[in-house]
């Protein structure tokens, strides 16, 4: 079902190394809104092309990265059903790379649920993909970390193959030290199309593989400290990141671009009742 928009108003409204073991069961979340980029441009309905870097507030976009988010073909295009997100080695606005990002930010805002993501992976030291989400907040804005974040798949070229998956709050984040990321070791993911995916609840997020689960993060007795994530509706983010922090770890390769993240289609499903 290419590009159906059934159900858009309900959803809006609603809006290392693991071991695998089967999720409880499919019929618990039922699709109600999927973009599988079949239309020659990107859905400006649903997605908006995020521009620059950073600058002035959040130069590098606060990790030190070494890329300009542009919209031009050349960084973000579909073609033959994929959505292209590609880095190149390129001089642009005073930045060494150019790539892409892409946010569903007022379009498609979404509190729990499954929210999963067909790609492939770019390889190469200095590769940053990232398949994200943080809180919408209205009327104010975002605080890092305290409003959260969850990050449903990253991965970075210099370990090639890990799958992270995490949260970012006020109680646990990398800064603190207090981080509660998993990882999975996943083959092919530069040749192949593997699912990433989250299965979210009031109080609980379930990290998947291509419907294998490998990590499990429960609320507990967390209050909004450590588990803010039944406050908002929270969007998606798919991006490629070039060096960085952590995506720059071990330095970035020269030789190696252009680099692509592929993106197969976006699914949302709801919560049964």
């Amino acid at each position: 079902m290419k590009n159906s928009f059934y159900s858009f108003t309900i959803l809006i409204g609603l809006m290392a190394m693991g071991i695998y073991y089967f999720p409880e069961t499919e019929s618990s979340f039922e699709l109600i809104w999927e973009d599988q980029f079949e239309m020659e441009r990107l859905d400006s309905t649903v997605w908006t092309p995020v521009i620059g870097n950073g600058c002035p507030e959040l130069c590098g976009w606060g990790n030190n990265e070494l890329q300009y988010y542009s919209d031009q073909p050349n960084n973000l295009r579909i073609k033959d059903g994929i959505l292209i997100i590609q880095a190149h080695k390129q001089d642009y606005e005073q930045c060494g790379y150019t790539s892409a990002k892409v946010v569903t930010k007022g379009k498609a805002d979404w509190k729990w649920g499954k929210i999963a993501v067909m790609a492939k992976l770019p390889y190469g030291k200095g590769t940053w993909p990232a398949i994200w989400m943080l809180p919408t907040v209205k009327g104010r804005s975002l605080q890092w970390p305290q409003d959260g974040e969850i990050d449903i798949m990253e991965h970075v070229g210099y370990n090639h193959g890990v799958i992270y998956g995490n949260i970012h709050t006020e109680k646990y984040n990398h800064i603190l030290g207090t981080d509660r990321m998993d990882s999975v070791l996943v083959s092919g993911v530069s040749d192949t199309f593997h699912e990433y995916a989250i299965e979210w609840t009031e109080n609980e997020i379930k990290w998947l593989v291509d419907d294998n689960i490998y990590h499990t993060l429960s609320r507990e007795n967390d209050s909004y400290g450590g588990w803010p994530f039944n406050q908002y509706n929270y969007h998606l983010i798919l991006n490629l990141a070039v060096g960085g922090n952590w995506g720059g770890k071990h330095g970035v390769s020269e030789n190696i671009w252009p680099q692509t993240l592929e993106i197969d289609y976006v699914r949302y499903y709801q919560l049964k009742d």
